[in-house]
C-alpha cells in the first residue's frame, strides 16, 4: 500500500519521521451513466460557464471567490509558500482523556507507521499513551486544509483520526427541540428489558453491507441473463408489512422473537402514537 503522506509527529522537543496510511477501504459499487437508446457512456466534461465551451485540463486554474463573479487565482507556488513545516508535521498540543472527547468530532481513520530512524522514538510514544490511557491532540495539513486530529494506539500501531474543529460541528441548540412524551414505567422496563436481551460483545463481522451484497447479486444476475430488466426472482426484499400495534405490543413481541432481534417499525410506532393522541384531544 502506497503512504499517502510523510512527515514527522513532533511532540515537546521530540520528532518522529511516519508515513501515514489509510486505515478504512471503502469499495461503492460504481455506475457509469448511459444514453438509454444505445447504453453508450456518457461522459463529464469540464464546461465553461461563460461560452458553454469545454476547457481543457492545462487551462485549469484553482480559484477563491471572495465575492459574488469576483475571484482571485491561487497557483502552485502560493501554497508552497505555506509554512513546509507545518505541511509536514503532525504537530501535537496535548494529551487528554479519550473518554472526555464527544465521538460527534471524530472523522476519518489513518494508520502512522514508523519512517526510517523512527522506530524507539515511536514506540516510546505509543508506550507512553497506552500507560497513561491518554490521547494525543494534534494538528496536520492534508489536501491543503488544516485539521485537528487524535493520536491513538492501536495495537502495535498508532492511528491519526481526523476531528472536526468545533466551529464545524452543528450547535444542538440550533435544531428544533425533541418533543417531549410521557413514558409509561411498563414502556420503560420492557424497552430496557429488550436493549439487554439484544446486547451482545461488540464483533464487527457480525454486520455485512446486505445492500451492496443484494446489488451485486441483481447484477450477476443480469449478466447470466443478459436481461435489461430487474429480475423479478431477485428484486430486493421489504420488510414483511406489519399490523399496527401500539408500543407495548411492539416491544412485548420483539422479547419473544429469537433473542430480541426483530426490526420495529418506527414509523409505524409514530402512526401510533399519533392516533392515540388524536383520539385523545376528539
Amino acid at each position: 500500500m502506497k503512504a499517502l503522506w510523510k512527515g514527522t509527529i513532533s511532540f515537546g522537543l521530540v520528532t518522529i519521521p511516519v508515513k501515514l496510511y489509510p486505515a478504512v477501504k471503502t469499495e461503492p459499487l460504481r455506475f457509469k451513466f448511459l444514453r438509454k437508446s444505445d447504453l453508450s457512456p456518457i461522459t463529464n466534461k469540464r464546461i465553461a460557464v461563460a461560452d458553454n465551451k469545454e476547457v481543457p485540463w492545462d487551462q485549469v486554474v484553482r480559484g477563491y471567490e471572495y465575492e459574488k463573479g469576483k475571484f482571485v487565482i491561487l497557483k502552485d507556488e502560493d501554497f508552497d509558500r505555506v509554512d513546509m513545516e507545518a505541511i509536514h508535521t503532525v504537530r501535537v498540543l496535548d494529551f487528554v482523556v479519550l473518554a472526555e472527547i464527544d465521538p460527534v468530532y471524530f472523522e476519518k481513520p489513518y494508520y502512522l507507521v514508523p519512517d526510517k530512524g523512527g522506530e524507539k522514538a515511536y514506540q516510546l510514544l505509543h508506550y507512553g499513551l497506552v500507560k497513561t490511557g491518554k490521547t494525543a491532540i494534534a494538528k496536520i495539513v492534508l489536501h491543503n486544509k488544516e485539521h485537528l486530529a487524535a493520536l491513538k494506539p492501536k495495537n502495535s500501531f498508532l492511528t491519526l483520526e481526523l476531528m472536526y474543529f468545533q466551529r464545524e460541528i452543528v450547535d444542538p441548540k440550533e435544531l428544533p427541540a425533541p418533543p417531549k412524551a410521557e413514558l409509561d414505567e411498563r414502556e420503560k422496563k420492557i424497552t430496557v428489558e429488550l436493549i439487554e436481551k439484544m446486547s451482545v460483545p461488540w464483533d464487527p463481522n457480525r454486520y455485512q453491507d446486505e445492500y451492496s451484497k443484494a446489488i451485486e447479486k441483481i447484477i450477476k444476475e443480469k449478466i447470466k441473463k443478459g436481461t435489461k430488466g430487474i429480475p423479478k426472482e431477485t428484486k430486493l426484499r421489504k420488510g414483511a408489512a406489519k399490523e399496527q400495534k401500539d408500543l407495548i405490543s411492539l416491544l412485548e413481541e420483539s422479547l419473544r422473537m429469537g433473542n430480541g432481534r426483530t426490526q420495529i417499525s418506527t414509523a409505524s410506532i409514530l402512526k401510533k402514537e399519533r392516533k392515540t393522541r388524536k383520539k385523545k384531544t376528539q
